[in-house]
């Protein structure tokens, strides 16, 4: 079993995702289908003299805890609602970036306090998801514009909201398109990144078909319908049934498998060793700089102070793996004692029954 997933069983997992798209993309329902819970209430219509009036996006963390696979997760969903309301969205993409910067300047300021405080939350935001309309096109300079500003600060997986208003050709052909898109213009997105030659084969072939399944095509439903004596969550149409939960009909399992289980981890580590990091180094190579700027600073000092920011940064790297090598040794222990307990336990039986178990 992994390390993370042999302590979380004991204390759980804090995790934060975002969800970003414009009204009528599916996000309110795909969250609480996600928690299942009613975690987000469904906005109630503008009243006839408030509608022409531009509400402006808003950001909401709402905490709910959950359970996967045995591991308890304390799951931060951040709601944005008020994101693509507007005529111009510009507010909108500064305001997100400057929550996720901020949650960064946070975590800075409590490392670098002499006595941390034991309760402080990490509210970095490990994922996030961002809701595509289903046009059947192509990506709007909207999107193209929000995952390219967003991605370097966040682990950025694109997702087709209401995906079952379009036919399984259409869907498919629209997929393609975006994945042209997000080439194209160079959008680094999460696309489930593996190693051939360090990964092990499941995890290629997993991260294979996650990667092929992007942008995931979702569909939600807050209510159930019965199907041979068993409750199924599903949307009712004259044509038939679209089951949430079953792979052939959408990607909803497929997604919350990995953000909440396989990939949940990952997710985590990019977040802390990549960008968080990349943004440590440019907020404090910045400082430098500007307390350069200040005092006239000289060359040769202002060289010094690079030269000790990141030899404070290898130290902070060294620690983080000797913690790990500390944790993998602790490990390893406990495995070797549970198999000599299991080598005993055989003995015995071998004992008691005068004829060998192999």
């Amino acid at each position: 079993m992994p390390l993370i997933g042999r302590r979380s069983k004991v204390k759980g997992v804090q995790f934060t995702i975002m969800v970003v798209g414009a009204s009528g993309t599916g996000r309110t329902t795909f969250v609480n289908t996600l928690c299942d819970s009613n975690l987000i209430p469904h906005k109630v219509c503008d009243s006839p003299e408030t509608a022409h009036e531009e509400q402006g996006i808003e950001i909401r963390p709402v905490d709910v805890e959950l359970e996967e696979d045995g591991i308890r997760i304390a799951l931060t969903v951040v709601d944005t609602p008020g994101f693509g309301d507007s005529i111009n969205n510009e507010n909108s993409f500064q305001e997100i970036m400057s929550y996720l910067e901020r949650q960064y300047d946070d975590i800075l300021a409590e490392q670098s306090r002499i006595k941390r405080n034991p309760r402080f939350k990490d509210n970095r935001v490990h994922a996030l998801l961002y809701f595509i309309p289903p046009t059947g096109h192509a990506l709007r300079e909207m999107d193209i514009e929000l995952m390219k500003r967003l991605s370097p600060r966040v682990n950025v997986i694109p997702v087709i909201g209401k995906a079952d208003s379009l036919t399984p050709t259409e869907l498919k052909a629209f997929k393609a398109r975006i994945i042209e898109d997000i080439d194209y213009y160079d959008i680094p997105i999460y696309n489930f990144p593996y190693d051939p030659e360090e990964d092990d084969e499941e995890t290629v072939q997993d991260n294979t078909e996650l990667r092929a399944l992007l942008p995931f095509a979702v569909v939600g439903s807050e209510e159930e319908v019965e199907i041979d004596g068993e409750p199924v969550r599903a949307r009712v149409y004259p044509w038939g049934l679209v089951e949430v939960d079953n792979p052939r009909h959408c990607d909803f399992v497929r997604l919350r498998g990995a953000i909440l289980g396989s990939h949940l981890g990952d997710l985590k580590m990019l977040t802390e060793d990549v960008l968080y990091e990349t943004y440590r180094t440019e907020k404090l190579s910045k400082s430098i700089l500007d307390d350069s700027q200040d005092s006239e600073m000289l060359p040769e000092d202002l060289a010094n102070q690079s030269v000790l920011l990141k030899e404070q940064q290898l130290v902070k790297e060294q620690e983080r793996l000797r913690e790990y090598e500390l944790r993998a040794k602790h490990e390893i222990g406990l495995m070797k004692q549970q198999l000599l307990a299991k080598e005993e336990a055989l003995r015995n039986l071998e004992a008691r029954t005068g004829s060998s178990p192999y």
